[in-house]
């Protein structure tokens, strides 16, 4: 199972993940967030980021060319669009750019995953619904619609997941996971949580 570990601000959380090696790194791009980064900052942590996890840049309704620069400055693995970007941001977004692209989902209803579904992404990221936020509300999603629904392309599990839950987590069997406040203390990275949920994970992962 795939781990990403998101909201990566400082040299020590790079020192973290480097110990813990998660398959992704996320940083957050899009301006007015608590763990939001500069471009310059993301790229200087990415250098800092163990050759072996791949980075993902985090936006939310931003133009396609700003995310193309940043991405290929900062050396991006993969974008995550986490805003209300469609289809037609997404096709604008592959003309001018390589990167992965992955589209978060609020979900409400299956329906909320069919549409995303369509637009062209390469993975989902399906998230707790907030009217107020575009994530990193801590709230988990609804697991069980998302349990019973039929998703035909990869999706990361977003959303409230810690060391507590991340086992009932996985049952849904995702393509991975997504996890940002769950690796924290007072709003900080906490080294003991990463190390539980990476434990957690992959003991699981050898009794697969």
């Amino acid at each position: 199972m795939m781990i990403k570990l998101c909201g990566l601000r400082r040299p020590e959380d790079i020192e973290y993940i480097n110990e813990a090696k998660p398959d992704f790194a996320g940083f957050i791009l899009a301006e007015g967030y608590r763990r939001t980064i500069s471009p310059e900052t993301a790229e200087m942590l990415v250098k800092k980021l163990d050759s072996s996890v791949r980075a993902v840049g985090v936006f939310i309704d931003q133009p396609v060319g700003s995310i193309a620069e940043t991405a290929a400055k900062a050396g991006f693995y993969a974008v995550q669009l986490q805003g209300n970007e469609n289809a037609d941001h997404i096709a604008a977004l592959r003309k001018i750019s390589d990167v992965k692209i992955w589209k978060a989902v609020r979900v409400r209803s299956e329906e909320d995953i069919r549409a995303a579904e369509k637009y062209g992404a390469d993975m989902l990221v399906l998230d707790s619904y907030s009217p107020n936020a575009n994530g990193g509300t801590g709230k988990t999603a609804d697991w069980e619609l998302i349990r019973r629904t039929e998703i035909s392309m990869p999706y990361l599990l977003a959303g409230g997941i810690n060391a507590d839950n991340i086992s009932e987590a996985m049952k849904i069997s995702p393509y991975g996971v997504d996890i940002s406040g769950g690796t924290e203390t007072d709003g900080v990275k906490d080294p003991e949580k990463i190390r539980a949920i990476m434990r957690s994970v992959r003991k699981v992962d050898k009794n697969v």
